[in-house]
C-alpha cells in the first residue's frame, strides 16, 4: 500500500496527540478525584470539628450560668443555661448526624451520657437552696461533671482533627501521583518529537537532498539521474517526474543538434 508523506506526518502527529490526550485524561481524572476528596474532607471532618467547638463553647457558657446561680442571680443564670443548652443540643445533633470516622459513634454516646449527668446537676434549683454559695459543691461535683463532659467532646474533636491531618497527608501524596501523568506526557512528547524529527530528516529532508544532488550531477554531465531514494511516496514520484523531464530535455537537445 502506498504511503504518502501526508499520511506519514499525519499519523505521527496523531500519535503525539493521542499520547497527550491519554495523559491529560488521566491527570484530569486524578485531580477530579482529589477535588471530591477535599470536598468530602471539608464537609465531614470540618463539620464535626466545628460542632465540637460549639459544644465546648456551650459548656463553658453553662459553667458561667451555674456560677451566676451560685451568686443568687437566678434570672440571668437560667437565661444563660437555657441558651447554652439549646446551642449544645444543636451542635450535638450535627455531630451525631455526621458520623464519618471509625468508632465515632462511641464518642457520641459518651458525650450524650456525660452531658446528661452534667445537666442533671444544674437542672434542679440552685438559688435559695443549700447549693447557693456552696463553692465546695461546685468544685467537687458540678465542675467535675463539666470537665468530664468537656473532655469527651475534646476527644471527638481530636479524632476528627487527626483524621483530617491524615487525609491531608494522603491527599498530598496522591496529588504527586496525579502530576506524574503530566510529567510523563511532557517527557514522552519531547522524546517523540526527537524521534519524529529523526524520521522527517530521514524520509523527507535526506531524500530531497539526494534528489538535489542528483540534479546537480546531471548538470555536471551525468545524464542518468541517480539517487538512493527507495521510498514509495511523493518524493519518489518527484524524482521520476524530474528524471522524465531531464530525459525529454536531453532528447530535445539531441534532436536540435541533429
Amino acid at each position: 500500500m502506498k504511503k504518502t508523506l501526508k499520511l506519514k506526518i499525519f499519523a505521527s502527529f496523531m500519535l503525539l496527540i493521542a499520547m497527550l490526550a491519554v495523559a491529560g485524561t488521566i491527570s484530569i481524572a486524578e485531580f477530579r478525584w482529589l477535588s471530591n476528596s477535599v470536598h468530602g474532607l471539608i464537609q465531614d471532618n470540618y463539620k464535626s470539628i466545628e460542632a465540637s467547638k460549639s459544644m465546648i463553647e456551650a459548656l463553658e457558657r453553662e459553667d458561667s450560668g451555674i456560677l451566676l446561680l451560685l451568686l443568687g442571680e437566678w434570672e440571668e443564670g437560667r437565661e444563660i443555661l437555657k441558651s447554652a443548652d439549646s446551642l449544645f443540643i444543636s451542635a450535638f445533633m450535627t455531630a451525631k448526624n455526621n458520623l464519618t470516622e471509625q468508632n465515632e459513634n462511641e464518642y457520641i454516646e459518651k458525650i450524650d451520657a456525660s452531658y446528661k449527668i452534667f445537666k442533671s446537676g444544674w437542672e434542679l434549683p440552685i438559688v435559695d437552696t443549700d447549693k447557693q454559695g456552696n463553692i465546695s459543691w461546685y468544685k467537687d461535683d458540678i465542675h467535675k461533671k463539666f470537665e468530664a463532659t468537656k473532655f469527651v467532646v475534646n476527644e471527638l474533636m481530636s479524632l476528627n482533627q487527626s483524621s483530617m491531618y491524615n487525609e491531608v497527608s494522603e491527599l498530598k501524596e496522591k496529588s504527586k501521583r496525579a502530576i506524574m501523568p503530566g510529567i510523563v506526557s511532557i517527557i514522552a512528547a519531547l522524546v517523540f518529537s526527537l524521534i519524529l524529527n529523526f524520521f522527517i530528516t530521514r524520509y523527507f529532508i535526506n531524500p530531497l537532498s539526494e534528489l538535489a544532488e542528483a540534479v546537480d550531477n546531471f548538470r555536471d554531465g551525468d545524464y542518468n539521474l541517480q539517487s538512493n531514494i527507495t521510498s514509495n511516496d511523493e518524493i519518489k514520484k518527484l524524482e521520476q517526474s524530474i528524471s522524465d523531464l531531464l530525459q525529454r530535455i536531453v532528447n530535445n537537445s539531441n534532436k536540435i543538434k541533429q
